[in-house]
């Protein structure tokens, strides 16, 4: 029963979230502009890995592999194998550029049935970039970076429950030490998960694994480009919810779904009052005057517990008036839902598929995930491509792009 009452709460999560992307709030009849929350560091958020980018970006809840860093660090004390390894490229905007990518390295070590420890390197590479003076001076062709580094120690709390910490450094250069743009950003962060998983008998004629996990990762420093303290910008600390049931359907064919739930705990922009030439009014000491919301230049963990109520429930519409959709309603669209199917035929071969929902308040991401998989003795090769569901060509960077992980891993399965 306890279940039942999950699932219905969640598909009604679901549909709340989903009605966003076709209200006419942000439709035709008012054209409201989109209120999107921004971080510097976006990259620490793209799903590095081609089996969560098969699965609508699941993972909170997925079976443990050598990439759960991104999604859960605390699967790891559930890996089958000793060591894993993987290798994760994913191509950026290769619609428009032909030199950005992702690049992922990760490393599994399980040191007992009850503990486990791991460490990811993720490269995200902009390219090679002409930069020029404010007087159009060529200067030079630089190639901007940033990479993140970290690692994690994950451990059984009881018989079905593991938990972990992770601890990140980031380091952003995209300016490549040019004065008159800025210096590198540097933060330090940590994450928080849970993973709790057991077999239930649910179905008379198969086994069933039921698994929910919970995670909160980049929880860190603001980053300042400009080496001072007068603008520093939230990095995308964010909260994972999923649940995950896996099918054994038989000998040889296994059936799983997927279910997250993502929002970033970063505060919302505020509405702020303009006058009739739709130009921003200023209080007294120069800050922006604000009509709706709340202040959002606060502290990380003030930020964190901000990002819960602070949204406004106003925007503006294209004739700058301003329309109330109500502050819950805004707050909901702030819910990302990803959902995700994977099938296994004899733990040799793969099928993957999934969808991805963001409201078109808070961005309009929404895209069909596919891809599959293949396993060798110790190597695995994974694939996945990306299919665009809106009506606006190039709104996604992985838009019509394959990506690819290659794993290794060794020391047999435990029991």
């Amino acid at each position: 029963m306890k279940v039942k009452k999950l699932l219905v709460a969640a598909l009604l999560l679901a549909a709340a979230v989903s009605y966003g992307q076709n209200n006419n709030y942000i439709g035709q009849d008012y054209n409201v502009s989109p209120n999107v929350i921004t971080t510097a560091v976006p990259f620490v958020s793209i799903s590095p890995d081609a089996r969560g980018g098969a699965m609508g970006d699941c993972g909170v809840a997925t079976t443990p592999d050598v990439y759960s860093m991104h999604y859960n660090p605390a699967k790891y004390v559930y890996l089958e194998d000793k060591f894993a390894g993987g290798l994760g490229y994913s191509p950026w905007l290769r619609q428009l550029v032909p030199d950005m990518n992702l690049a992922y390295l990760a490393l599994a070590y399980k040191i007992n049935d009850r503990s486990a420890v791991a460490g990811t390197l993720r490269y995200f590479s902009c390219g090679e970039i002409e930069f020029r003076d404010s007087h159009n001076e060529f200067l030079g062709k630089y190639s901007p970076n940033e990479w993140a580094i970290d690692a994690t120690y994950s451990r059984m709390l009881g018989d079905y429950l593991a938990g972990a910490v992770a601890g990140r450094f980031i380091y952003s250069d995209l300016t490549q030490n040019q004065s008159d743009y800025g210096r590198p950003g540097i933060s330090v962060a940590a994450d928080v998960a849970v993973y709790y998983k057991r077999p239930v008998e649910w179905f008379s004629s198969m086994d069933a694994d039921f698994a929910w996990g919970a995670a909160i990762t980049n929880i860190g420093s603001k980053i300042s480009y400009n080496g001072q303290s007068d603008r520093r910008d939230f990095i995308p600390t964010t909260l994972r919810l999923g649940a995950g049931l896996k099918l054994e359907l038989d000998e040889y064919n296994s059936l799983g779904f997927n279910l997250d739930f993502t929002k970033l705990m970063v505060p919302t922009p505020p509405v702020i009052a303009r006058n009739d030439q739709n130009q921003p009014i200023y209080n007294d000491d120069g800050t922006y005057q604000i009509l709706y919301g709340y202040d959002n230049n606060v502290s990380v963990v003030q930020g964190m517990i901000q990002s819960f109520y602070d949204a406004p429930g106003y925007g503006y519409n294209s004739k700058h008036e301003l329309v109330n959709y109500g502050r819950f309603y805004e707050e909901l669209c702030e819910i990302n839902i990803g959902g995700g199917i994977e099938y296994w035929y004899n733990n040799i071969f793969a099928v993957r598929a999934g969808y991805f929902n963001e409201t078109a308040l808070k961005g309009n991401r929404k895209f069909v995930t596919l891809g599959a998989a293949l396993k060798y003795n110790v190597f695995g090769l994974d694939v996945s491509y990306l299919i665009p569901v809106n009506t606006v060509a190039g709104s996604n960077p992985l838009e019509n792009t394959l990506r690819f992980n290659l794993t290794y891993s060794m020391g047999g399965k435990k029991s």
